[in-house]
Order: structure tokens, then sequence, then C-alpha cells
């Protein structure tokens, strides 16, 4: 495989479309032909998605359009959180950077890259642990890139010496966020349960990988850099998901250009963290607000 490119990891499971979408996509990236695609195939859970999963890994099998191709087929069930610490540890090891996409991520032309030059550019900068694709739909005029606390999982990539200080003891976060006093600050000022979602992985209600990733980072100090225009769509807020309700509260379009990737101070952006707090603090009225609402209309009010 090439190392000119960091290879991109897929992880698919039984959604044939949202997975034809996705790779369509990443096939009419510039850099595609470039790249080494792995994807992992997470095995049926039961009977019903065996069908499904077969369907999905027919499709695979016939991909062109990149570097190569490698399929990982899991025999058993892992479930997302294991499939994707399990595939993103081995392709680290391999490799020493990885870019990781889920099967309901749609990227756009410039997204490998702005991932890539991301990628170089701050391989050696210990501060920064990862690199985001997504951007939120705020209401505000937000730098061309920036720094955040924590790392994200829409479309991401990472480097192994920042993948080894992943922890995957919610345990042992969440006691490390209370003891330094840090679960406000991880909430975004209370704007969004980030501690409520690891007490919930922790007590086994949700299977996140991602909220573990975000904790370690946040804990670590790393920083996520961003694009101020997103270059990722998630198209899996449709309720096909194991972990997506309906919801098109993060709805956006994705840039046709490509952001600038320069070297900037390494610090979270003030600006930036403002904007998600408005941004987050909003959607959640607005969601209170959409309940109230279906409330009403059941009790004829």
């Amino acid at each position: 495989m090439s190392l000119d490119q960091a290879p991109v990891a897929l992880f698919v499971y039984n959604r044939p479309w949202h997975t034809r979408q996705t790779i369509e996509a990443l096939r009419r990236n510039h850099l595609a032909t470039q790249s080494d695609l792995i994807v992992f195939s997470d095995g049926p859970r039961d009977g019903a998605a065996a069908l499904a999963v077969s369907e999905v890994r027919e499709y695979a099998r016939s991909v062109t359009g990149f570097r190569s191709l490698r399929i990982v087929q899991r025999e058993a069930n892992l479930g997302l959180a294991e499939s994707i610490i399990g595939g993103v540890t081995a392709v680290c090891a391999e490799f020493g950077r990885v870019i990781v996409l889920e099967d309901d991520l749609v990227t756009a032309p410039y997204f490998l890259q702005f991932m890539n030059e991301a990628l170089r550019m701050y391989e050696d900068d210990v501060m920064v642990g990862s690199v985001h694709g997504y951007w939120y739909p705020v209401d505000r005029e937000i730098p061309e890139t920036f720094f955040l606390r924590g790392a994200s999982c829409w479309g991401w990539a990472t480097w192994s010496r920042a993948w080894q200080s992943f922890e995957p003891d919610g345990h042992k976060l969440l006691a490390q966020l209370r003891q330094r006093n840090l679960t406000d600050a991880f909430d975004l000022d209370g704007a969004i349960a980030y501690t409520r979602m690891l007490e919930k992985q922790i007590a086994g209600k949700i299977d996140s990988w991602a909220i573990r990733w975000h904790a370690s980072m946040f804990l670590a100090g790393r920083l996520q850099l961003s694009p101020g225009r997103s270059l990722v769509s998630n198209i899996g807020f449709d309720g096909s998901g194991t972990h997506c309700a309906e919801s098109a509260a993060y709805g956006v379009e994705i840039s046709p250009t490509p952001p600038e990737v320069r070297r900037i101070v390494l610090q979270e952006s003030g600006a930036a963290r403002a904007a998600l707090i408005r941004y987050h603090r909003g959607t959640r009225r607005s969601l209170a607000r959409r309940a109230l609402g279906r409330l009403r209309r059941m009790v004829g009010v």
C-alpha cells in the first residue's frame, strides 16, 4: 500500500444505500485514486441483518477507483464501538495514521485533500490529536481552520501517537473529569450533555467509542483541527441507524472548495467554541419546542 496518502478506514454494517452514497462520494474525491481503502464489515447481529450485511459486502467487493481495496469481514458482530476501536488500532499500528469514515458520511470532493494536508502539517505537533471534516451549521463567521479541545467523530483522522492515548475505560475517564472539576467545560458550559453520554456508555445504555475518544483527548489537552466550512454531511439521521434518531438539526451544505490548510496558533478558538455553544443551546431549545408541540397535538390542545 501507498504511504503517500493516509489510508481510509471505512466501517460498514447493514445499510446498503448509505454505504453506496458514502463510497461514491469518497470515490469522487480528488485523491481517491491515490488512496488505499480498507473496509471493515461487521458481522450480522441476527438473522434479520444477515441479508443486508451480505448485500453491503457484495457491493464493497465491486468497488473501484481507489489505489487499493482491502475488505475485513468480521464473522461475529462486534458492535460499532469494538469494530471501530479494533480497526483504527490495527490501521494505526500498520501505517501510523488513518482517515476514518462510517457508512453514513458523505464527503466533499476535497475531504481527502484537507485531511492529508492537515495530517502532514501537524504530524509532529503533539498538542494536535486529530483532524475533523464536519462542522456544524452555526450562525456566525468562523475562521478558515481552527482548533477545539477534544475530538469528534464524523469524518476524522489521527496519528498512532495520539490514538495511543485513547482510554477505553469510561469509569477512568469520568473519574478524571470529576476529580479535575472539568465536567462543565467538557459539557461546553452545559450546552451539551457529554458527561451524561459518558455515564450512559459506562452503564451499557449506549455503545459509544466516540464519547471515550473525545474524553480521552479532552483530558489530555489535545486539540482537533476543523474546517470553517463542512466537508462532511451525515446522512444517517433518517432513522436507519442504530445510534442516530431522525433529525434535521445537523444538516449542512458541504463545501465545494477546499479550506486552506496553514499553520495556526495551537490553542482553542474562542470564537468557534462560543459558536458551538450557541448552536447546541439553540438546537436543544428547538427540540424542546417540537416535543411540546407533539404533546399538545396528542392531548388536543
